[in-house]
């Protein structure tokens, strides 16, 4: 059985589905490998390293015609044609309902397995890309919020003087949310964090933060320890008790999202007028609205004397650690796709397993 690894084709994407030591150990337990030439270089992999690791290299139709073929990203319409009848897609779907991609793929009997939906559940950890890929984004934005502040993140003394610890507030205490409170915290920051579901308030204590306590009379904790949608009146209520710890803050790293849904608006047009000029606000739901207004995606602009910071892809910025991490994930899910019982890898029964159940791209019944 053979994996295809294409190159990504997205702009601005530089992560690839796999690394020369994860496909090294693919071989080892059967499978063949081929990478698209040139498929690794963003991230910083040589096609050399993939042919040292034992990876067959080949051109975009030859990765794209294999048993099973992995990216990071969703296929062009394209790279769909140029699969085979009855393989296998692993990647993101990066949809929640209808769409052009994935009606291709059934239409090819293409069995699509989407990262994104890999049930939280303990066996399914090793596998859990949105995790892994979240946890950078995280580390990330914390980083690009300090390049873009114009002041020290830590208490500074020297003998020119003093400056005082830069005040982080970080919205939504998810797996982004807590990197980034570790990160702002090892950096030196005074770091606040909030999110509407109440479990959070240890996790936010443990890595040294100051929890903000709001009381909007709900609850906020959904299924899969995801945040759920708050009432129209909750949300106006938030927003209200929100305003005067964000209008106080440096620095806003905010990253709640809900499945599916627009983002929540954390972070008024009002709350921007009133922070200090040269703070920074790092959006990460940029993609899905922005949980400020005025956040613009894939842009970093200045508004209100505030630097509002849109990007929409941060692990990319990252490509190697984030490749090795994504890699490592797919290693993992295809422990249980495949059955190596036999003389060959046969694929298992994608629908016996909770796991590839839960993640495959069905048609509605």
């Amino acid at each position: 059985m053979n994996l295809g690894i294409p190159k990504e084709r997205i702009d601005g994407e530089s992560r690839v589905a796999t690394t020369p030591e994860i496909a090294k150990k693919l071989i080892a337990s059967g499978l063949t490998v081929l990478v698209e030439k040139g498929a690794g270089e963003a991230a910083h992999y040589p096609d050399a390293a993939y042919q040292e690791a034992g990876a067959q290299l080949t051109d975009a139709a030859g990765a794209l015609a294999c048993d099973i073929v992995a990216k990071v990203r969703k296929p062009l319409a394209d790279e769909v044609a140029a699969m085979r009848e009855g393989a296998v897609f692993i990647g993101h779907a990066e949809t929640c309902g209808e769409d052009p991609i994935v009606n291709a793929l059934r239409a090819r009997n293409v069995r699509a397995i989407a990262m994104e939906r890999i049930p939280r559940i303990s066996r399914a950890q090793s596998m859990d890309a949105l995790s892994s890929q979240s946890n950078i984004a995280g580390y990330r934005a914390v980083i690009e919020a300090a390049s873009h502040f114009g002041r020290f993140l830590p208490l500074m003394m020297t003998s020119a003087g003093s400056a005082k610890p830069a005040r982080v507030v970080i919205l939504g205490v998810g797996v982004a949310g807590l990197q980034a409170i570790a990160t702002a915290r090892r950096l030196g920051g005074d770091v606040h964090a909030y999110d509407v579901r109440p479990e959070t308030r240890e996790q936010i204590l443990s890595l040294g933060a100051k929890v903000i306590d709001l009381d909007i009379g709900e609850g906020g904790a959904g299924e899969g320890g995801y945040a759920r949608e708050l009432s129209d009146e909750g949300k106006a209520k938030q927003q209200a008790l929100l305003a005067d710890e964000l209008a106080k803050a440096h620095i806003i790293v905010s990253t709640a999202l809900i499945p599916c849904r627009p983002a929540p608006v954390l972070i008024t047009e009002e709350v921007v007028q009133r922070m200090r000029a040269g703070s920074v606000i790092v959006d990460l739901a940029a993609a899905n609205g922005g949980n400020c207004p005025l956040t613009e995606a894939d842009r970093v602009v200045t508004k209100h004397g505030v630097v509002l910071v849109g990007h929409t892809n941060y692990p990319a910025m990252m490509p190697t650690d984030a490749s090795a991490f994504y890699a490592k994930n797919i290693a993992s899910l295809l422990e249980i796709m495949l059955d190596r019982s036999g003389e060959g890898i046969a694929l298992n029964d994608l629908d016996e397993d909770e796991i590839t159940r839960a993640a495959q791209l069905k048609a509605p019944a």
